[in-house]
């Protein structure tokens, strides 16, 4: 069966840019980029606190410059942070295991993989793990990324979130009318949908299928979030294999193909303009 998902209302109308070129891992340069998160460098997201911070390896950008970054970020069993603020806001979702985001007053209250929660620069918090392994994409759109003393608290006027999987809302076929697929369902999760502005969703996609994401954008980045999708494109040669965690990323018009294995995958997609899926099954 030939399906296919157009998301071009959610995404209104068609962002043209002029194809840039990145730097992918074989060294050339290229449209696309692709890394595997069991073949990135890892250190510390807080370097003077050593192997007593959790662990952090950037996918895209670098965390100690002034700009975007996104990164993964591992911590250790029964973590929990002292009480601290960021000099920046940040996103984060859960790849694996339990955390905990939130004022150091607050219940403790485990979010697991899927989840989504936002940090507000200034604002006082802690967080935890409670799991053997726990995993989270981090993201930024500013930097550095800093660690500094709850005394410094300020109020940057935004309003923290921590929103369960469970609780999350999905858009399919069934639901609206610029889905057309009933396997492939997506969650807004920030930001704009129009383009020439960021925005940030989730999508899923079932077990079995086999398809391509057609993007046309200034910025189009991918994280994988759950199980493991076979990826090719034009640039890549022989398909590879992106277990969670892993990356991907664009400029201008590209096409990615993807294959979940095994189980279905979830997919976060940070974008300025448009993608379409379709998909084979």
């Amino acid at each position: 069966m030939h399906t296919q998902v157009n998301l071009s209302l959610i995404l209104s109308a068609l962002f043209w840019v002029t194809p840039a070129t990145v730097k992918a891992d074989t060294g050339a340069e290229q449209q696309s980029y692709w890394v595997s998160s069991d073949k990135i460098e890892w250190g510390y997201l807080n370097p003077l606190r050593g192997d007593k911070s959790p662990a952090a390896a950037n996918l895209w950008g670098d965390r100690t410059q002034n700009k975007a970054t996104g990164m993964l970020v591992k911590f250790k069993q029964g973590f929990a942070s002292p009480p601290h603020i960021h000099n920046i806001s940040y996103r984060g979702i859960v790849i694996d295991g339990l955390m905990h985001n939130a004022a150091p007053s607050a219940a403790m209250t485990w979010m697991p993989p899927g989840s989504f929660w936002t940090q507000p620069a200034g604002a006082d918090h802690i967080t935890a793990a409670n799991s053997k392994d726990n995993l989270i994409y981090l993201e930024i759109d500013a930097g550095p990324y800093l660690v500094q003393p709850s005394a410094e608290e300020f109020n940057n006027g935004e309003h923290a979130l921590n929103l369960h999987q469970a609780n999350m809302v999905w858009q399919s076929a069934k639901d609206v009318n610029f889905i057309a697929s009933p396997q492939v369902q997506l969650t807004q999760l920030w930001g704009s949908p129009l383009p020439g502005k960021l925005g940030g969703t989730l999508l899923r996609i079932p077990a079995g299928h086999r398809g391509q994401l057609m993007a046309n954008a200034a910025e189009f980045r991918a994280v994988v979030i759950k199980g493991a999708i076979e990826y090719q494109s034009n640039e890549t040669g022989e398909a590879v294999s992106l277990n969670t965690g892993s990356y991907f990323s664009s400029v201008g018009e590209f096409t990615h193909d993807i294959a979940p294995l095994d189980d279905a995958s979830l997919l976060y997609i940070r974008t300025d303009g448009e993608y379409n899926i379709v998909m084979d099954q």
